[in-house]
């Protein structure tokens, strides 16, 4: 834990990050009391951190019953594409004029580390990497921490999707974005963008009741 990261947000975030890996499942309870003792804290740091994992959509709050971990679907899937389609263009837009080369050769590295990948859960870390390098640069703290929120919601699909037979692939979409920053293209670096990551929002199951898996391909 740092120096400025409170207790509450500790346990928020190892909470987080057992969320969005699969380790605590969806439906499961979040019990106050096994939770204080595990990280050896009172239950006001404990509440406020199942506030924020509310916050995060991550738990959801019932009367009388406390906090449980989140369902998800196909549907919910798609709402998190289209809005990081939205937001990512947002704050790429406003990043593009302050991008320097340095930016663009550490996202160029970044995305190789990930196509080196051996499993989701490193793709899924360069992957999150790189989106942060080239947003980052907007200086719009506020958007930058919803874009974060829906990185976690689509991490969470991801791991669901890919706990199994994980294929490592080429990141075109990573690269097309990068040349077309680096040429001073910001309107085709954004179309790129937000193809790249919105593009599950507007696809059809191949059948009816199809699974995650099935409709999950890989959401950049």
């Amino acid at each position: 834990m740092t120096r400025k990261e409170t207790q509450s947000a500790r346990i928020a975030r190892v909470l987080a990050d057992r969320i969005i890996s699969g380790a605590i499942p969806p439906g499961a309870r979040l019990r106050q009391d096994h939770i204080a003792v595990e990280f050896q804290a009172s239950h006001v740091p404990v509440r406020e951190a199942f506030r924020s994992l509310e916050a995060q959509g991550l738990a959801e709050s019932e009367l009388r019953r406390g906090y449980r971990v989140t369902d998800f679907d196909v549907a919910e899937l798609r709402e998190v594409a289209e809005m990081r389609a939205s937001l990512e263009v947002l704050a790429l837009r406003n990043a593009a004029p302050k991008m320097t080369r340095a930016i663009l050769a550490e996202a160029d590295a970044v995305t190789r580390q990930g196509d080196r990948a051996c499993n989701v859960r490193d793709w899924e870390a360069a992957n999150r990497h790189f989106h942060r390098l080239i947003l980052s640069p907007c200086q719009m703290p506020r958007l930058l921490r919803s874009i974060d929120d829906l990185h976690a919601a689509s991490a969470r699909f991801l791991f669901a999707a890919w706990r199994r037979d994980w294929e490592a692939r080429t990141d075109h979409d990573h690269r097309a974005i990068l040349e077309a920053l680096r040429k001073g293209q910001v309107d085709l670096a954004c179309t790129v963008l937000a193809r790249h990551v919105g593009w599950i929002g507007k696809r059809k199951p191949a059948r009816k009741n199809a699974t995650l898996t099935d409709t999950y391909d890989i959401l950049g």
